[in-house]
């Protein structure tokens, strides 16, 4: 079962490194849901491609060649057969179980633990701390505050196109900025990044997309997975990679000096509690 769907998952965790041909190949095989003639040439014909451009394909989905890629091809579409058959929730739950495992599995591929040491040790000795994101990136970035700020770091998240800028401005040496952008094309945090630079900020992107703009305007970049159309949450909750990577961040940030830092977390739940009294 993991075999099989690793295929599909596969073109997907590559599609934004591809180009518009590749793409159009891309969206082919995912769409397609029916077993025919594979071969390069019928293939190359249909979708007017060379067959050397189906070759370069399979090799950026990380197959050998085009042999291997229609080999692991066909073995999906029998999976696929298989649950369309069924029809029933188990199907969906194995599916969407599928999805965050193969995500969560090339997450901590991707992970790079001395980055991670290091970004918690700037948390660490940063003035203040702020957090850009907007739309579902702008829900982690209150995540990340809600959870930070409870162990005692001076944190703030902006998700408005407005106050990311001015916010950017208003930075200096003392201060550690981190922008989140699973497409890596929302320009907005580009631009704050940029302006953030300029100012001496020390700064970090959050992205799985290793091509942009912001990656030349960020100290550090982290790399998170990518599926595609994960990102307007159409199968599975699009902050999934990223609360991933927050979650280890938070933990190395938390062991620095997690005395201090666990007191804080009981102050603050104690607040809470308090004002719910």
């Amino acid at each position: 079962m993991d075999y099989i769907n690793e295929t599909k998952q596969r073109i997907e965790n590559k599609y934004h490194e591809m180009t518009a041909v590749e793409r159009s190949i891309a969206d082919y095989f995912i769409n397609n849901k029916r077993v025919h003639d594979f071969s390069s040439k019928n293939i190359s014909i249909q979708l007017y491609v060379s067959e050397a451009t189906l070759s370069r394909f399979a090799k950026k989905c990380g197959y050998k060649g085009y042999r291997e890629f229609i080999f692991s091809y066909e073995k999906y579409l029998e999976l696929e057969d298989t649950a369309e058959a069924e029809k029933d929730i188990s199907a969906i739950t194995r599916k969407v179980k599928q999805t965050y495992g193969s995500l969560m599995h090339e997450t901590f591929q991707l992970l790079d633990e001395e980055k991670i040491r290091r970004i918690a040790g700037n948390m660490n000795e940063a003035r203040k701390v702020l957090i850009y994101g907007v739309g579902s990136s702008g829900f982690v970035a209150g995540e990340f505050q809600h959870r930070f700020m409870r162990i005692g770091l001076d944190v703030s998240a902006f998700t408005d196109f407005q106050m990311i800028p001015i916010s950017a401005a208003l930075a200096n040496e003392g201060y550690l900025i981190i922008g989140i952008s699973l497409s890596g094309k929302t320009d907005i945090i580009a631009e704050g990044l940029k302006i953030a630079k300029e100012k001496g900020a020390k700064t970090v992107l959050i992205t799985a997309n290793a091509e942009s703009k912001a990656v030349k305007y960020s100290d550090e970049v982290i790399r998170v997975a990518y599926s595609k159309n994960l990102d307007t949450g159409t199968v599975i909750s699009p902050q999934f990679s990223i609360l991933i990577m927050i979650d280890v961040l938070y933990s190395y940030y938390f062991e620095n000096d997690s005395y201090f830092k666990g007191q804080k977390y009981h102050q603050t739940l104690s607040a809470i509690k308090g004002s719910m009294q």
